[in-house]
């Protein structure tokens, strides 16, 4: 039976799209301090749909009237990636915090435009600003982050890889709900999915880069190589971190096989060893750390690993008093977003790209 408590943060959902109705919609419901308290979706047919499923309080069809509503405390922007820039300023200058999907935008210029934006309004008042990067939340990666953190001592290397597979949309065609589609959505001009090396990396890269920063820190420059090919893209990215270690990364999508996801960090002190199985079964991700301190193996359940629960239960914790933020904040999305841009440049280049010289989009 899910406990619900007393102070819940109400949030407004924008967009009743696919993520909305395969993770916030429900998450919303289930958290223990969240109340899912408004949808918003351009689309008629899909908002009132989504509103006799959902049973919100409120439903809007436009964005500025669900801003203009003073009992919305919270934002969930849940949109196609290049309406997220737009629709977080909007939310930001209405007075709301922000939780939006990754990754933060599209371009470099934009996410730090946002950023600059949100740390002077972050000067003045308390906002709450979070990337919806959900592996940050599986019980397994938590455990691995503070054993680093805590016992590892100084990095080594970390290695760490996100395969997609060509078996994958049958597996999630039964573990999510029905999608239910509309003709009246708004979406981006062309076809964003129809460039694979945008598509893939900020869909998945952005799962990859953010998990390898989170573990493992800051990144400094990138080397990378892209092999396009029997209709897959790999990337095999070579990294230096700030820190002093380095990192190797393989993205590829799709692997004829199982959906892997996983990493490994060689440290002073011990090391760490980690798969995370497809998010949504909820399952934790599968890790060992080993300490020299005791010369053991350890690991962790993880019996609750509904990430995009867990996610939002941290973001509504840090609105509604004050708790340090643990999910990914909107430095974290710039970051991850210039990491991505990096390894193109790289690609193009056949050279390292210093992240802080990375410009433009993927």
């Amino acid at each position: 039976m899910i406990t619900k408590e007393t102070r819940q943060l109400r949030i407004g959902v924008l967009g009743c799209g696919p993520i909305a109705q395969f993770a916030h919609f429900d998450a919303c419901r289930k958290g223990r301090n969240t109340e899912l308290y408004a949808i918003c979706d351009a689309a008629p047919d899909l908002l009132e749909r989504m509103a006799d499923m959902h049973r919100p309080a409120k439903t809007y069809a436009r964005f500025d009237d669900m801003l203009n509503d003073p009992n919305v405390e919270a934002v969930i922007v849940a949109t196609s990636d290049q309406f997220h820039v737009q629709l977080c300023t909007q939310a930001l200058d209405a007075g709301k915090h922000v939780f939006v999907e990754k990754p933060l935008g599209v371009s470099v210029e934009e996410c730090e435009a946002l950023r600059a934006h949100f740390h002077a309004i972050r000067s003045r008042e308390h906002r709450v600003f979070q990337v919806g990067n959900n592996r940050r939340f599986d019980p397994g990666v938590q455990f691995a982050h503070k054993f680093v953190q805590e016992e590892i001592g100084g990095l080594i290397a970390l290695k760490s890889w996100y395969c997609d597979s060509t078996q994958r949309y049958t597996m999630t065609d039964n573990l999510q709900p029905v999608p239910i589609a509309s003709a009246n959505a708004v979406r981006p001009g062309g076809n964003p999915k129809a460039d694979k090396r945008k598509y893939f990396m900020l869909t998945h890269g952005s799962h990859l880069v953010d998990l390898a920063r989170f573990l493992a820190g800051e990144i400094e420059s990138v080397t990378a190589k892209l092999v396009e090919k029997y209709d897959s893209n790999c990337w095999f990215v070579s990294a230096d971190f700030k820190g002093g270690h380095v990192g190797h990364f393989d993205l590829t999508v799709p692997l004829r096989g199982d959906f892997q996801e996983g990493f490994q960090i060689y440290g002073e002190f011990g090391s760490v060893y980690g798969k995370i199985p497809l998010p949504w079964y909820h399952k934790s991700g599968d890790v060992e750390c080993f300490s020299v301190k005791d010369r053991q193996f350890r690991r962790v359940l993880g019996e609750d690993a509904y990430t995009y629960k867990l996610q939002l239960e941290a973001f509504a914790a840090s609105v509604l008093h004050d708790k340090p933020q643990t999910g990914a904040t909107v430095d974290d999305g710039a970051a991850a977003l210039r990491t991505m841009v990096a390894i193109a440049r790289a690609v193009e280049s056949r050279s390292a790209v210093r992240l802080d010289e990375a410009t433009g989009t993927v």
